[in-house]
């Protein structure tokens, strides 16, 4: 086998290797087949699975449970109730006194439904209280309700004679904020505790195109007063305890929609969980035990706010308390450009009323043009490396592949002397690099983006599924995108001219062509929006390319070096690390001669 061939298949085993490893199915797709495995195997064997089973009827309620704390609330006949303004349709029960359902009005799902956050009596919204020895949860209790004024619910459930739960709901016209407060009236001598429990549990509901993709962006988040919002694990079942200090509030958050819960005074601790669902239609479960103050001595209220509404960065951080941090802007330092750079240029390109394919193209020419002095130095870096080429070729040839310590000198002499800096070509690009990577986050968290077409895209926040395969294949998935493909094959173009332009040769040459045939595979479920600017950052860096070769003259920049080699060199006082690495070269030097004795 010779060297040339080694070589291949060594590449062709790092791109397996890598594709096994970035491609391996998560956590929750393994949990769906074999959800789907064994509802298959049950149909078979004629044996329903829970799934499949109605939900059990409730237990009978024995006569001393009746007369216990609450006994006339426990029974009862459900009955609904609906606040609703431009934004919010809320619809509510009676039975635990809570919000049945959410949907986002003037919203659709891919498919083309209304949005609806939570829907259904398996999500719960109450308190615990400790009354008795027992454990008593208002979402077993039947509450009475009355409507008033149109935009206000009161829910009540009696104890006793002047003793209550009752929640107030508060819903102003054109908000996506719903005022709520508990208050505990004659119950600071029936409670047991210093403090209660809030329990809120939610499904969250498939509202796009992709369910991997809303899975990957949705997770609870929570923020400690005095600190950053922080938000659980993405990609498995996890639960955490909040216990560093008081928590400002916690987010039931999904890829463009979310649910804040926002109390006045805070919560003094508790608990978040996450479970990724594997039922048809649903993203992932959240559960939420947060505790608060309670005394004995006085009746009690809690002042709280809920939001429901869209993830668009504006909306949010009309919220205050830092809530706009749910749009995950990336890490440092790309959180940075995207915030207080990408992000007011594109509102204010906005502003114009253009479409958004339009106002992603004028975005993209604007940052080439930042950026054209980096790439106008990094061309010519390149180029000068290139006509330096024959003459390393020769000290190649002279001082052969046997030592390349020695051969490493020479270069590096040969570069001192021409005046050339062999990483020249490198540092523009990777200061570009942020940028590049800053949009990664940027067009894929962008609510903006939910359901606006271009050219061929019905919507550019989602994937273009121009062939359908009717199944799914390692590393491609059940579809290819066209503006993926573009995006590919624009990427190799690029990178076959801009070989051309450094005159890589050998292993070099062949290692760029790698990475888009990656990145085929891992944009290929990303957004159209994302592949269409990187598309448009490979066209415009041609034309930058086209217009800077013609600018520059290679002869006058290989007279340029001709001339700084014949110039006297200026002895000049060597840094630490250069002496540091002229001492480790010559120890290089020192044991490959020995080798040879």
């Amino acid at each position: 086998m010779d060297r040339n061939t080694f070589t291949g298949l060594f590449l062709i085993m790092i791109v397996l290797a890598g594709s096994f490893y970035f491609f391996k199915p998560s956590d929750a797709e393994l949990k769906k087949e074999q959800a789907r495995i064994t509802a298959d195997s049950a149909k078979k064997a004629g044996v329903k699975t829970p799934a499949a089973m109605a939900p059990a009827a409730a237990p009978a309620l024995d006569s001393a449970a009746l007369k216990g704390p609450f006994g006339a609330n426990l029974t009862g006949t459900e009955a609904k109730s609906v606040l609703e303004n431009e934004k919010l349709k809320l619809t509510f029960t009676n039975k635990g006194g809570k919000i049945l359902s959410v949907e986002i009005k003037n919203e659709k799902t891919y498919k083309g439904q209304p949005v609806v956050l939570y829907d259904g009596n398996a999500n719960k919204f109450g308190l615990n209280l400790n009354i008795g020895g027992k454990i008593v949860s208002t979402n077993d209790l039947y509450f009475s309700s009355a409507k008033t004024a149109g935009t206000s619910l009161t829910m009540r459930a009696t104890y006793g004679e002047g003793k209550y739960i009752e929640f107030l709901y508060d819903l102003k016209p054109n908000s996506s904020n719903v005022a709520f407060n508990i208050n505990l009236n004659g119950l600071n001598q029936v409670i047991q505790s210093n403090n209660i429990s809030l329990n809120w549990e939610a499904t969250l509901l498939e509202q796009e195109k992709s369910l991997k993709n809303e899975q990957r962006y949705s997770a609870p988040y929570y923020k400690y007063v005095d600190n950053t919002p922080d938000h659980l694990n993405i990609a498995k079942d996890v639960k955490e305890d909040l216990t560093k200090g008081k928590v400002e509030w916690i987010a039931f958050k999904q890829h463009f929609f979310s649910g804040v819960l926002i109390p006045k005074d805070g919560f003094e601790k508790g608990n978040l969980e996450v479970k990724v669902s594997t039922e048809p239609g649903e993203v992932k479960w959240y559960g939420a035990n947060m505790v608060l103050p309670f005394n004995q001595l006085a009746a009690q209220n809690y002042a709280m706010e809920f939001y429901f509404g869209n993830n668009k960065f504006s909306e949010l951080k009309k919220q205050g308390h830092e809530i706009e941090k749910l749009v995950e802007m990336g890490y440092w330092p790309l959180k940075y450009i995207n915030r207080f750079v990408v992000l007011p240029v594109f509102n204010f390109l906005e502003g114009f009323g253009w479409n958004y394919g339009l106002i992603i193209l004028v975005l993209t020419i604007m940052l080439k043009l930042v950026l054209s002095p980096l790439t106008y130095k990094s061309y010519v870096s390149m180029a000068k490396m290139r006509i330096l080429k024959p003459e390393m070729d020769e000290i190649k040839a002279k001082v052969g592949e046997d030592n390349p310590t020695l051969l490493q000198q020479e270069y590096l002499k040969l570069y001192k002397q021409v005046g050339v800096n062999p990483l020249g070509g490198c540092l523009p690009m990777l200061l570009q690099l942020p940028i590049v990577m800053a949009f990664f986050f940027f067009f894929p968290n962008l609510f903006e983006l939910r359901g606006q077409s271009f050219l061929w895209m019905h919507d550019l926040s989602t994937y273009d599924d121009f062939i359908k395969f009717g199944f799914h294949l390692p590393f491609i998935g059940d579809h290819l995108s066209l503006m993926c493909i573009l995006m590919t094959i624009s990427t190799l173009i690029y990178t076959y001219f801009n070989n051309q332009i450094s005159g890589a040769t050998g292993q070099m040459k062949y290692i760029g062509y790698i990475m888009p045939i990656i990145f085929l595979g891992v944009l290929n479920d990303y957004p159209a929006g994302l592949n269409y600017y990187y598309f448009l950052a490979n066209m415009l860096t041609f034309g930058q390319q086209f217009l800077i070769k013609k600018m520059v003259n290679d002869e006058k920049i290989h007279a340029i070096l001709k001339e700084n080699k014949t110039k006297p060199q200026e002895p000049k006082k060597k840094s630490k690390f250069q002496s540091r690495l002229d001492d480790y070269m010559r120890q290089q030097q020192i044991k490959a001669q020995d080798k040879k004795k």
